[in-house]
């Protein structure tokens, strides 16, 4: 029943967005917002900068067993703050480098949901600044600017704990982001696709020593973390959008006897505030899973700036 009234409070939330942005209709110009102009797919000119607050809750009460069968656990719930600071370095608006971080607090063993904000450290949570990544942001084809890619290294700066709860993976990640995005129907609909390639360095689970090592913590080393994701978004007004999107994930093994695989479907809302803010929730929902997948949802909202 909870489930049910999160659900149904997303989708009123959505409603209102809708319906208040079609009241603004009469108000709004030719030009562009941030959320219409400024993708993940497009750069930052040259002095921009590119400031982001993402917060995400994901909470799951079922997972599947070691083939794609589901089975009931106590609650877990997983907290995440990522920031992003990214800024323009050419005249061309063709590079862009930042800079990301990430916080977390995790919860077992059937505690509410929001017991991730106690951030407590004890043998049913663990929280703490996880990772810090430096990243670039490349725009490669000069004629085709809805196009680009970002490449990020996330190092792991948590201390490793034997016998301790799941805080986040034990690993040097690779990721490479790629974007491409295509506006249509008078700037009233646009399709957002997202294609990443991300390698797990690090050793095997079984390598690692039990006695000062948190052996869950390397699940993912030695693996190829390659998710895809379709966004479909409208436009009911310049300062306004509602989407919805599909995932695929595919974690494969390269050497660690693990892989894994999941497919999940959501809904979101963005919204302009003023020149330089807005403000995005979402929702997102794994339907399907295979080999120790969760099945939970994942409730977010984030804060952009853009100056």
């Amino acid at each position: 029943m909870k489930k049910n009234n999160l659900i149904l409070t997303m989708l009123a939330l959505l409603f209102v967005s809708f319906s208040f942005a079609q009241d603004q209709d009469d108000e709004t110009t030719d030009e562009k917002s941030n959320i219409q102009e400024y993708t993940p797919s497009k750069l930052l000119k040259k002095g921009q900068w590119d400031i982001k607050f993402f917060n995400s809750i994901y909470t799951q009460t079922e997972r599947t067993d070691e083939r794609s069968n589901s089975v009931t656990i106590p609650r877990e719930t997983f907290f995440t703050n990522t920031t992003e600071i990214y800024t323009g370095i050419s005249d061309n608006r063709r590079i862009n480098i930042g800079f990301i971080f990430q916080v977390r607090s995790n919860t077992f063993g059937g505690a509410g949901a929001l017991d991730v904000f106690k951030f407590k450290d004890n043998g049913q949570a663990r929280s703490g600044l996880t990772t810090i990544a430096p990243s670039i942001r490349v725009q490669p084809f000069k004629n085709i600017s809805n196009f680009s890619f970002t490449s990020s290294v996330y190092l792991p700066i948590f201390k490793d704990k034997a016998n301790a709860p799941y805080l986040d993976k034990r690993s040097v990640f690779w990721e490479t982001k790629f974007f491409y995005d295509k506006t249509f129907g008078q700037d009233k609909w646009q399709v957002f696709t997202q294609a990443d390639f991300g390698f797990n360095f690090g050793e095997k689970g079984k390598d690692a020593n039990p006695t000062d090592s948190n052996v869950g913590e390397r699940f993912a080393n030695n693996s190829l973390f390659l998710p895809l994701a379709a966004f479909l978004s409208y436009f009911p007004s310049a300062e306004s959008t509602v989407y919805v999107n599909a995932k695929q994930a595919f974690l494969i093994d390269l050497g660690n006897d693990f892989a894994q695989n999941s497919t999940s479907v959501g809904v979101g809302t963005k919204y302009q505030l003023n020149d330089v803010l807005n403000v995005e929730a979402s929702f997102d929902k794994f339907v399907r899973g295979n080999n120790f997948q969760g099945l939970g949802q994942t409730f977010s909202i984030g804060l952009r700036a853009l100056f």
